[in-house]
């Protein structure tokens, strides 16, 4: 549909009352997740643009809380999967039971797994079998699982938020790249800081609690996620994004130095379209109404950060990934970006 003055007055008018809506909606999360601004952003930015999230992060540190609070705030339907090396790919999708009935006839009847929900927590989702971890992406990718032949539609919408330890690794399968970069983002979850840990210990432990209140609901969700695609881009964002992903790849003319010495393989196109949205979803966190190059710098980390690996002559040097992202950021956005 061509732009027209009216056409563009009313996207305005909808990007602007969006954005009184989700800062309604960090309120709320923030009553229970205290302290952690940017991984609230970072999860937000993954729900509006329709995706799913990585989160990285110790023990304790609130990620069930976190993904718990967000499926009573967003109005979604919300399961939890706690990951085992023992669980099986039934454990999530769901089987076919033989059921008898009262005529003696007997048939198949299809068990929905705890997949079949709108927000699932994908707890520690390292410690499953590649198998289990490959049902649940398949599914990811494909918003449906087929049993037995005959597709069932997830709901919709559909997003995996999943954990990983990212310390302790005996005993876990770590995901492949290829399945790495089915996730959006990966959200590295630190300790909150000190003023901020004294407020969750004032929050947590006492007799009451604070309770999130409930902002959308499927279909305003739904509807903000075609709203943030519907968001302009300008073409010196769009330039920005592809210079930043193509010099992030060894192979690349344009790779800087430390990318052809250190980095064994490059984010493809998917970390491309990943950034288009998240930009604009977090240009629209911010309350502005178009991402400017500051944004793409900012989801530079979470968006490239599982689609890249260093060499093992790099890490023997002791090179950071990290460091690595922050430097092609700089050299790509022209802006200063903290390692």
């Amino acid at each position: 549909m061509a732009e027209t003055p009216e056409n563009t007055a009313a996207l305005v008018a909808e990007i602007e009352t969006l954005g009184e809506k989700l800062a309604l909606t960090r309120a709320s999360v923030a009553r229970r997740f205290i302290g952690q601004d940017r991984v609230v952003d970072l999860v937000l930015s993954t729900l509006l643009c329709g995706g799913h999230g990585l989160l990285i992060g110790l023990p304790g540190l609130g990620k069930t809380r976190l993904v718990e609070t967000l499926s009573t705030v967003m109005g979604l339907d919300g399961a939890r999967v706690q990951f085992t090396p023992d669980l099986m790919p039934a454990d999530i999708l769901g089987s076919e039971v033989l059921e008898t009935g009262a005529d003696g006839s007997r048939a198949f009847r299809f068990l929905e797994g705890p997949v079949f929900c709108q927000l699932l927590m994908a707890d520690e989702i390292n410690r499953a079998s590649p198998r289990t971890q490959s049902a649940l992406l398949q599914a990811m990718q494909e918003r449906s699982v087929t049993i037995a032949g005959q597709p069932h539609p997830l709901p919709a919408p559909f997003h995996v938020l999943a954990t990983q330890n990212p310390i302790e690794q005996e005993g876990t399968y770590p995901l492949p790249e290829a399945q790495l970069d089915r996730f959006l983002v990966q959200i590295d979850v630190p300790y909150p800081a000190r003023d901020a840990e004294r407020d969750i210990l004032m929050a947590t432990s006492g007799t009451d609690e604070a309770e999130s209140e409930q902002v959308f609901d499927t279909a305003s969700l739904m509807a903000a996620q075609t709203l943030v695609r519907r968001m302009p881009v300008g073409e010196a964002v769009v330039e920005t994004i592809l210079d930043l992903v193509r010099a992030c790849r060894p192979e690349e003319d344009t790779a800087p130095e430390v990318v052809r010495e250190g980095v064994g393989w490059g984010p493809g196109p998917r970390a491309a379209q990943a950034l288009m949205l998240t930009v604009r979803a977090r240009a629209l966190l911010d309350g502005r109404l178009v991402p400017s190059a500051d944004d793409v710098a900012a989801m530079a980390a979470p968006v490239l950060s599982h689609r890249m690996a260093l060499t093992f002559a790099a890490r023997a040097r002791g090179q950071n990934l990290s460091q690595v992202i922050s430097e092609v950021t700089e050299r790509a956005t022209k802006v200063e970006v903290a390692a």
